[in-house]
């Protein structure tokens, strides 16, 4: 058998439509490049890549055919001088279809509460994909590779360029998680790496610990307190205690969802809090802390998505 040894999950590096979602109105988003940083965070991504492979072993490499990971993939091969590599485009690896071009912030606004009282998972977005669609395309990828593995000529390592709804639905499917574990799960990292190694058994170890919104703590956002040219004159630290602001109310929306007598105008305070919190980080604010290594914007949009399961899972554990 021609098992890899590694199998490596790969979101693409940040792309414009991370920073500024209105592209998506007149962008197709399979044509949303990366960003300078995006690139940056490819090319680190290749040098890291070169480090742990071992002598002698060659590469195989599936990439999304959306220009945003196309361009991450190219970046990484252009750090593996001396390393046998090929790659290949991989359509049932692309980003989950939003519905062409997104509507204006109003409707995608309804759309993901409708989401969030729907579940996740489940939840189709209008033209376009739910998760579950995603899962259905990544069974047959998965049945791919392992018609694959069967040649002893099959590459050492696999490097799957992707993104990060389809990183989790290919954990789902190969350690067949459940919907729940899944729909627990926080994004991953531009450019992370997702490792799975096989062992001795022929079984593949996920050597990652998957970030959940039941960790107790939330991920470090900003270190630093320098405000960024254009803000509006507060200071990141204060920036960075808005988001904490808004992890409490997270985990408030948690703890209601064990308290069946709380009304439905509490559930609705915590989501228009949470909204107003996502509101006060100018564009300005977010990129200065995207210079740190982080993703202000994904974390926000992360945070308000666990406030949406909070209330989700509220409104449909309370007695009725």
């Amino acid at each position: 058998m021609g098992r890899p040894r590694l199998i490596i999950l790969l979101r693409h590096g940040e792309s414009e439509s991370n920073c500024d979602k209105s592209i998506n109105r007149y962008v197709p988003n399979h044509k949303v490049p990366l960003t300078n940083r995006g690139h940056e965070q490819a090319l680190a991504a290749g040098k890291r890549l070169r480090e742990i492979l071992l002598p002698g072993e060659n590469v195989l490499i599936y990439t999304s055919p959306y220009r945003r990971t196309r361009e991450t993939t190219q970046d990484i091969v252009s750090q593996l001088d001396g390393v046998e590599y090929r790659v290949y485009e991989e359509p049932r690896l692309r980003e989950q279809d939003f519905g062409n071009f997104q509507f204006d912030d109003v409707e995608m606004s309804r759309i993901w509460k409708d989401r969030a009282r729907y579940g996740h998972f489940f939840y189709r977005i209008p033209n376009g994909e739910s998760a579950a669609d995603v899962y259905d395309r990544c069974a047959g990828f998965n049945e791919t590779l392992f018609r694959q593995f069967s040649s002893d000529k099959f590459a050492k390592v696999l490097v799957l360029v992707t993104h990060g709804l389809m990183s989790r639905v290919f954990l789902m499917k190969w350690y067949r998680w459940t919907v729940e574990r899944f729909e627990s799960l926080k994004n991953v990292n531009y450019c992370e790496f997702v490792v799975m190694e096989r062992q001795d058994s022929g079984k593949y170890l996920l050597n990652n610990k998957m970030r959940t919104w039941n960790d107790p703590q939330p991920d470090p956002i900003i270190t630093t307190t320098t405000t960024s040219p254009g803000s509006d004159g507060n200071s990141i630290a204060e920036k960075q205690n808005q988001i904490r602001i808004l992890y409490e109310q997270v985990r408030k929306a948690e703890e209601l969802r064990e308290t069946t007598a709380q009304s439905c105008a509490s559930v609705q305070e915590i989501e228009e809090s949470a909204l107003r919190e996502y509101e006060m980080l100018s564009s300005d604010d977010v990129d200065a802390g995207r210079a740190f290594g982080s993703d202000s914007e994904d974390v926000l949009d992360d945070a308000g998505e666990a406030a949406e399961n909070g209330i989700c899972l509220l409104n449909t554990g309370r007695r009725t």
